[in-house]
């Protein structure tokens, strides 16, 4: 059993800067971690994810923006958000995989734990 909790979130203007975080506890081992991120009326979508070597994946909305990394000291992982467009506003979780047969990639049906969110608001 794996639970993770988000922080961080909250509202900024465009172009600013922000970082999630999201500390996880329980089972030590967690093959792949990632972010997901939802806005309303819109589908949930896959933002980046890094497995436990330190490979990541990014969604081409976010590449060269956004930087997904962990302190495995601290059991957290982190999504440094930077250049924020009005289009990044959403509910960001952070989500954990523990299938260690499968890539570290951004499907969200390969993630069996979830966090509860944080809301990320981006105004122009």
């Amino acid at each position: 059993q794996v639970q993770l909790v988000e922080s961080g979130g909250g509202s900024v203007q465009t172009g600013g800067s922000l970082r999630l975080s999201c500390v996880a506890s329980g089972d030590t081992y967690r093959y792949c971690m990632g972010w997901f991120r939802q806005a309303p009326g819109k589908e949930r979508e896959g933002v980046a994810a890094i497995d436990s070597n330190g490979n990541t994946n990014y969604a081409d909305s976010v590449k060269g923006r956004f930087t997904i990394s962990q302190d495995n000291a601290k059991n957290t992982l982190y999504l440094q958000m930077n250049s924020l467009k009005s289009e990044d506003t959403a509910m960001y979780s952070c989500a954990a995989e523990v299938k260690w047969w499968l890539p570290c990639l951004l499907f969200e049906s390969d993630f069996g734990y979830w966090g509860q969110g944080t809301q990320v608001t981006v105004s122009s």
